[in-house]
């Protein structure tokens, strides 16, 4: 029998989490989900709850999720403060977009970003040199230096993108 029970809290005990829930009295039971997937839930939340064919093995096969907000054929990640409201999400928009925590900024491809201010600097500093002969030229001095634009604090590491 599946039914629905309260999230309270939960511990880690041998590498598995088993959740405390309230259904008509305190319970535990171990959380089921899909490989790779680790994520706790808040106090409060809605598990479902279901009985094995092992005697005293229950387990939460999933929860009742109050924050749906994707269309169809989109995938959201997210989650919580421990009062509920959203802490941060990875959204893969149906139309091919990505957006991690938001919208109002994008990511950038660093290499071809570096490559073209590396480019540019080699012109600004070539023009530099014509204008230090004009101006020796008409008898002044003026000795530029190389200009060197350096962006390499910005490249994110560990984020990698096509």
């Amino acid at each position: 029998m599946i039914t629905l029970s309260k999230f309270k809290s939960s511990i880690i005990s041998s590498g598995k989490r088993i959740l405390k829930v309230f259904q008509y009295s305190a319970k535990t039971a171990n959380e089921c989900a899909p490989f790779g997937d680790d994520s706790n839930p808040i106090s409060g939340m809605t598990a479902i709850f279901a009985e094995t064919s092992e005697i005293g093995e229950p387990v939460i096969v999933g929860y009742v999720n109050e924050k749906q907000i994707s269309a169809p054929g989109e995938k959201r990640l997210y989650s919580l403060k421990s009062d509920g409201s959203e802490s941060i999400y990875i959204w893969l928009r149906n139309n091919g977009k990505i957006e991690m925590g938001g919208k109002s900024h994008n990511l950038v491809r660093y290499t071809p970003l570096n490559l073209g201010i590396s480019d540019k600097d080699k012109l600004i500093n070539l023009e530099l040199v014509k204008i230090a002969t004009a101006i020796s030229t008409l008898g002044g001095s003026y000795t530029p230096s190389d200009i060197t634009t350096d962006i390499s604090d910005s490249k994110i590491s560990e984020i990698e993108t096509l």
